[in-house]
Formats: C-alpha cells, sequence, structure tokens
C-alpha cells in the first residue's frame, strides 16, 4: 500500500476502536494492537506505542460528554487514579524487559480473566449496596439518569481498598500493553466496587487517559512510538470516541455487558494464538 492508503487503514481501524473503545470504557487499545500487529503486521512494541496515544485520545474524546450527562464518578476516579498511574509506570518499564511473545500470551490471559469475572457478574444491575467506612468518609456515592430507562438511579460504592489495588493491577496492565488498563477497570468497579455497568464505563474512561499519559513518556523515550502511525490511530480514536459516547447513553446495560463480554474474548482467542 501507498502511505496514503496505509494511512486511511490505519485510520479506519482506529475509528472503529475508539467507537467501541468509548461505549465499554477499554479505551480502543483491546482493537488497535491486535489490529496493528495480526492484520498489519507491525512490531508489538510499535503497536502498543501508538495504541498508548490513542488511549489517550479515546479518553479526551468521550470523557467530556461522559462528564456532561453525569454518568462519570468523578470522586471515585481520583480516588482511584493515584493507584492506577502508579501501576502505569511500573507497566511502561516491563513492557521493554519482557519478550514479545510473553506480551501476546499475558494480553490473551488478562482479556480471558476479565471476560470471565463480567460472565459470572450478578443478573440485577442496581443492586442494594452497603458502603463501607471508605466510600462513606470520601462521599463516592452519587447518582445519574439512564437515557436507556428514564429512570434516575441512585448508587452507593463499597470496598475501596480492594477497588484501589485492582486498579494498581490495571495500571501495571495498561503500561504494559497499551491497552488503558480498562479491561480490568471496568471489572474491578462493576465487580467489587458494584458500581452500575454504565457508571464503571464512564468513569474507565475519564481514568484512562491519565494512566496511559503515565506510561507514554516512557515508550516515547525507548522510540516505540512512531508518528506516522500513532497519527491516524489517534485521529481516528477520537472520532470513533466521540460517536461511542453518544451512543453509551442510550444502551441497556445489559447490552453493553454482552458487547463488552463478547468483545474481549474473540480479541483474547486471536492474542493467545499468536503468543503460542
Amino acid at each position: 500500500m501507498s502511505s496514503p492508503e496505509y494511512s486511511l487503514v490505519l485510520f479506519g481501524i482506529a475509528l472503529f476502536a475508539g467507537l467501541l473503545g468509548a461505549l465499554l470504557g477499554l479505551g480502543g487499545g483491546f482493537v488497535v494492537v491486535p489490529a496493528l500487529t495480526l492484520v498489519l503486521g507491525l512490531d508489538i512494541r510499535v503497536a502498543i506505542g501508538a495504541s498508548v496515544i490513542a488511549v489517550v485520545a479515546t479518553s479526551s474524546g468521550a470523557a467530556a460528554a461522559y462528564v456532561r450527562d453525569r454518568l462519570t464518578n468523578l470522586r471515585v476516579a481520583m480516588v482511584l487514579e493515584i493507584a492506577t498511574t502508579t501501576g502505569a509506570i511500573t507497566g511502561g518499564y516491563l513492557g521493554g524487559v519482557l519478550p514479545t511473545g510473553v506480551l501476546y500470551v499475558v494480553f490473551g490471559s488478562v482479556l480471558i480473566v476479565s471476560a470471565a469475572g463480567m460472565l459470572r457478574n450478578r443478573n440485577d444491575e442496581h443492586p442494594d449496596v452497603s458502603p463501607d467506612r471508605a466510600a462513606q468518609t470520601l462521599r463516592l456515592g452519587s447518582a445519574y439518569r439512564d437515557a436507556g430507562s428514564g429512570e434516575v438511579i441512585s448508587y452507593e460504592v463499597t470496598h475501596v481498598p480492594a477497588g484501589a489495588a485492582l486498579m494498581y493491577v490495571a495500571g501495571t496492565v495498561s503500561g504494559l500493553l497499551g491497552i488503558g488498563g480498562g479491561v480490568l477497570k471496568v471489572p474491578s468497579m462493576d465487580l467489587a466496587m458494584r458500581l452500575p455497568i454504565k457508571v464503571s464505563t464512564a468513569t474507565s474512561n475519564f481514568m484512562i487517559g491519565v494512566t496511559a499519559a503515565a506510561s507514554a513518556a516512557v515508550y516515547y523515550g525507548r522510540g516505540d512510538i512512531k508518528p506516522f502511525i500513532a497519527g491516524p490511530v489517534a485521529l481516528g480514536v477520537i472520532v470513533g470516541a466521540l460517536g461511542g459516547s453518544r451512543l453509551l447513553p442510550q444502551v441497556q446495560n445489559r447490552v453493553v455487558r454482552v458487547i463488552f463480554v463478547a468483545t474481549i474474548l474473540l480479541t483474547a482467542v486471536d492474542m493467545l494464538r499468536s503468543g503460542l
């Protein structure tokens, strides 16, 4: 392909990744990395470098809309961001040390664990949760209007220390694999802290940009971020993320969960096959 055609292919892949990433709170990297490596044959570290930039773009494109719609829980995001940013720096360092095959296998394994957790999740989307002491002290409970059902849904938060520990792991995965950590952030908030799935998705989108930015400097310093690849990818992701942020409030919670699990399982199979 010529350079314009190659850039157009990169833009198209990123457009789809941004749309799905904003809808599911995953940052788009879970599509960008497999597509650039498996379809276009790029080195996985270069793909991760482009994905890190794409994750920042996804967050920028979707976060403002979610904050405006009051889906994002800003207090929860600020509390958890400390742990996830620290993890991102750790993961950025490990990304330059581990062999390529190991990165593929780790990526696929993380996706499967994430999907399994979501499949085991409760059937009730708005459970009666008793807030723990940390959640009460920090006043983490909130409410949002579900555009799909027309309801105003109030919710509480629990297991804040466990959520923070899981966010460090999510940040490490983000820095290691360039995926924003949303594959673990969303299930952590949904399963451990018992936030509604839409709130988990919106809050994850707000957080992933900061997490990715913390590891981007590490990848840039190593020379893994190629501007002619990262540029079209970032542009496509921004456009897709804006579309995804408009779509999420209209979609039912159960639909978001089904799309989440199906998407990451398909991606996990491809990555594990390549790594093994």
